[in-house]
């Protein structure tokens, strides 16, 4: 892995949000971060010096410049290497308001520190060996995590589910490397005799681990970005009232007037632990004005695009050619789909058995008005995408494009060298393909990443991580 020396100067940050809060917390970290904490703090009992106490201790005192009191605070002390960057390290706790946090930030880049850069707290832990590349990604996934379910798949791969997986299949395919190496070094003693079938058969094992890393890859996708909903249906099926009911309030203009709704509104919301992205679109109908007709076009581009379609019906008006198109676009496009029958509070005009001898999807009676089969939805939802439940202990969902991208190079790398094989290719072959399934898988981990791409990686944190 190329990649240039850590630095080991002290850097500093605020380390929580800046805002108005009961506590806030100022970190540090490198070689002198404990020798500018004594330069700074000064102890409740006057004989204790702080630069000797014992690790993963905590002291009351006042952080000082010169003697001018800057706040009452408690100092956290974290000797490396066990500390969350593997160097010296101090946290200071003090009082959250946002004045006093940048008055001891300030205070202590004043007495040696530097300010730190987006996510050099986190790029130091890797550096040094804390935590690998996935578990770094992961922890920025823990503080982006939209939904329930997103914060417990990225606190699993903080765990290690997912380096522990990839080291597995890392070390069957370096010591089939070795294994060739060794036989074309020293063929006297190491036969290669109908080792190629033998190697067909391990790929194949390694190759299946692969794919059911890619094959989570659109559940993680919707775990981590939410699933992309769009509602779809003829004007005034209610579709712009279901949209307010699902977010809560009062987000999308509901009036008697078909047509109301023009253009694409989206907003992002959590049901039973699942992030949402739902998209209100203007309603499917042959129409000669121009704006309407626009806002036409983009619901069925939306449609293409989506996870899942929630299909409003006005069960208290008959199907129309409408409605048949609107089949007709979710059939054709074959995807994930729900049928709301809105409007149950009415008299019922449209069945279950009336859409689903177009449609076999899920048909639910709802009523916007009255707030009724929300409950269902949900439920149906949570079937439809995740068996009704997630489990974190075991199952591993790829949710980073980058390392999906790497899993898709393992696989191809991989097949290259079951062709070679096919093809009767000599065994020094397999060795490069075989080499570029290590590399990729590596990518991951970050054990063969460059210095750009770590510098892309971290570039996202906030400041403080």
């Amino acid at each position: 892995m190329k990649m240039t020396v850590p630095s080991n100067d002290t850097i500093a940050a605020v380390a929580t949000a800046m805002s108005p809060s009961g506590i806030g917390i100022v970190r540090m970290s490198g070689e002198d971060s404990i020798e500018v904490i004594s330069r700074i703090f000064r102890p409740k009992k006057e004989d204790k010096d702080i630069s000797k106490v014992d690790t993963h201790t905590i002291h009351y005192g006042h952080i000082c410049d010169k003697d001018e009191m800057v706040d009452e605070v408690l100092v956290m002390i974290m000797k490396g290497p066990h500390s969350y960057t593997g160097e010296d390290t101090v946290e200071i706790d003090c009082h959250g308001g946002v004045l006093a946090v940048k008055k001891v930030l300030e205070t202590a880049v004043r007495y040696g520190a530097r300010p730190a850069q987006p996510g050099e707290f986190t790029r130091r832990a890797f550096l040094n060996g804390r935590i690998d590349l996935s578990k770094a990604e992961a922890v920025i996934d823990v503080i982006n995590a939209k939904s329930e379910y997103a914060l417990k798949s990225s606190l699993s791969q903080l765990k290690g589910s997912l380096e522990q997986k990839i080291r597995e299949i890392r070390q069957s395919i370096i010591y089939q490397i070795a294994f060739i190496e060794s036989a074309l070094d020293d063929p006297e003693h190491i036969s290669i005799d109908g080792y190629g079938e033998k190697l067909k058969l391990i790929l194949a094992n390694e190759k299946n681990k692969v794919q059911a890393l890619l094959d989570s890859a659109d559940e993680g996708r919707m775990i981590q970005e939410g699933i992309k909903t769009v509602i779809v249906g003829k004007p005034n099926a209610g579709k712009s009232s279901l949209l307010n009911l699902l977010v809560g309030e009062e987000k999308a203009i509901v009036t008697d007037i078909a047509g109301t709704t023009r253009d694409v509104l989206e907003e992002t919301i959590t049901l039973q632990g699942i992030s949402l992205r739902v998209i209100d679109t203007a309603g499917i109908r042959s129409t000669d004005d121009v704006v309407e007709k626009i806002g036409v076009g983009r619901a069925r581009e939306r449609a293409k695009d989506a996870d899942l379609i929630l299909y409003v019906v006005d069960s208290s008006v008959p199907l129309d050619e409408n409605d048949e198109d609107i089949i007709e676009m979710i059939r054709s496009e074959e995807k994930k789909a729900i049928v709301l029958l809105n409007k149950s509070d009415l008299n019922i005009k449209v069945t279950a058995d009336d859409i689903n001898q177009y449609l076999p999807v899920p048909v639910i009676s709802i009523s916007a008005k009255e707030e009724t089969g929300l409950k269902e939805l949900e439920d149906c939802m949570k079937d439809m995408f995740f068996m009704g439940e997630l489990c974190f202990n075991d199952e591993i969902y790829i949710t980073n494009l980058r390392h999906k991208t790497a899993l898709d190079e393992t696989k191809r790398s991989l097949e290259l060298v079951e062709c070679s094989i096919e093809d009767g290719m000599p065994e020094d072959f397999f060795s490069i393909d075989l080499m570029n399934a290590y590399e990729s898988l590596g990518s991951i981990t970050g054990e063969s990443v460059g210095e750009d791409l770590v510098n892309e990686i971290f570039g996202k944190f906030c400041t403080g991580k």
